[in-house]
């Protein structure tokens, strides 16, 4: 019987970690709770500033990709293809929470 197939490594390569959708008892999101809305406030506002850094550096790279000074085009392409995604994430979230918005709006007490 022949032998499995060897994994492949990638250099540089970090597993994914474990997802957890569960929110801590202490943290529970309540409308008394100040402290939810901080943290949600908080993420959001970091996922923004992962966003511009992307596209920061996605630029950078094409910059410097145009003007012959990269050495690895693969790293330009690979930027702007994370940039792309992210804001491809960030747009659908933003969408997804102005419809829930709206529905909570259209809501009668």
């Amino acid at each position: 019987m022949p032998a499995g197939i060897d994994p492949v490594t990638a250099a540089g390569v970090s597993p994914l970690s474990a997802l957890s959708f569960e929110i801590p008892s202490a943290v529970a999101a309540t409308a008394d709770n100040p402290a939810s809305a901080a943290s949600f406030a908080t993420s959001l506002a970091g996922a923004v500033d992962n966003l511009q850094q992307l596209q920061s550096t996605s630029n950078e790279l094409a910059v410097q990709a145009v003007t012959g000074d990269l050495d690895d085009i693969h790293r330009a392409t690979i930027a702007a293809s994370r940039a792309s995604v992210t804001l491809d994430l960030v747009v659908a979230v933003r969408d997804r929470s102005v419809a829930a918005f709206n529905d909570i709006m259209r809501m009668q007490a």
